[in-house]
This record gives C-alpha cells, structure tokens and sequence, in this order.
C-alpha cells in the first residue's frame, strides 16, 4: 500500500464511530496538557505517538539519512516516556492482527 493510501486509509477510520484508537500514557512530567503523548490504533496497528517539533538542527541532521516527505514529521519524546514506549509495543504484541 503507498505512503498516501495508508493516510487515506488513516483519514476514513478517523471518520467512523468505532473508536479504534486507544491512549496508552501521556508524559508524566508535565502538567497534562500539551505534552508527548502515546497511543495505539489495533485496527490499522500504527503508534500515534504525539511529540515535540524537532527543531531546524534536529531535522537537518535526520535528513542526512533521507528525506522526509510533507506528510511526514520528526517528533521528540523524553526518555523518561519509555515505559509508554514498551506499554504501546506490549499492545501491538496482544493485537490479533500483525
């Protein structure tokens, strides 16, 4: 499946009632809002995963490795946000489709 039918398929879920997206942790230093968050979708089997822009220096040294298309972004999460990391990896082992 191409990189714009996976975001077309992303955008129709998206759009039906079945909520298909479950939240596994936000950051647990900050203050709850505006924050890296995590996320599981066990219908498309995709990590949402809600982080900091990176910044002009962070994105010039990930595009040494290649380009990143518009409809892509490079987030940052904190390290201290990996047990979310490992919750969401858990989730995606117990989903009954790989």
């Amino acid at each position: 499946m191409s990189q714009n039918s996976r975001r077309n398929s992303r955008n129709i879920w998206a759009g039906e009632t079945t909520v298909t997206l479950h939240f596994i942790a936000k950051d647990p230093e900050t203050n709850g809002e505006h924050c890296p968050t995590v996320w599981f979708d066990d219908v498309t089997q995709e990590f949402v995963i809600q982080g900091w822009k990176a910044d002009e220096a962070l994105q010039a040294k990930c595009l040494e490795t290649g380009p990143i298309p518009d409809y892509e972004a490079v987030v940052r999460l904190p390290v201290r946000m990996s047990d979310a990391l490992k919750e969401v990896l858990d989730a995606a082992a117990r989903s009954a489709v790989h």
